[in-house]
């Protein structure tokens, strides 16, 4: 017996040569001034509580209480890497059927809205988000559960995602 290349396995292509190539998605981040706004809302709310804590605390209970006033602080020093890191993970993709949207640290969440599902996409923006020049994508579907809100994104990159994904939303929902 000859051992030849065409006894040595099965005729035809490997199972990996029967799927299809699928391309990897271009990932878009959010812009930088969503950081931004999440640092000004935070040392908004966290340095009026910790200044009113320790004022507080020192005049009524005395000085060794106005101590508790570093709590409020620790939470300011803390979470300001954390929002970083938090803005880090957000990213959006846009595939041939579908939207990726994925965030988290510590818990990644990756969701996937089909283009066919999707019922409604709103383009909303809050008095801040205005001044800092952003705006949110809300996605609706039937399903309550898989409505999607990718936030922080730039106005005109908010309208031509919204314009695109209603675009593909029809013509993939017509096709049902």
């Amino acid at each position: 017996m000859t051992g030849s290349a065409e006894d040595a396995g099965p005729a035809g292509p490997t199972e990996r040569e029967d799927r299809p190539a699928r391309e990897e998605p271009v990932w878009q981040g959010l812009p930088e001034a969503m950081l931004r706004l999440r640092r000004l809302l935070l040392v908004l709310w966290l340095v009026p509580v910790t200044a009113a804590t320790g004022l507080l605390l020192g005049l009524l209970a005395g000085p060794g209480w106005a101590l508790f006033a570093l709590i409020p602080g620790f939470f300011l020093v803390w979470g300001w890497p954390m929002l970083g890191r938090n803005w880090r993970s957000w990213r959006y993709a846009e595939r041939a059927d579908d939207l990726l949207i994925q965030r988290g640290v510590m818990w990644r969440e990756e969701t996937v809205v089909p283009y066919g599902r999707m019922q409604l996409v709103e383009v909303e923006s809050g008095p801040l988000q205005r001044k800092f020049g952003l705006a949110s994508l809300q996605l609706h579907t039937a399903a309550a559960a898989t409505d999607a809100t990718i936030p922080g994104l730039d106005p005109a990159e908010a309208e031509r995602l919204r314009d695109r994904l209603t675009e593909l939303g029809e013509a993939r929902s017509a096709g049902l």
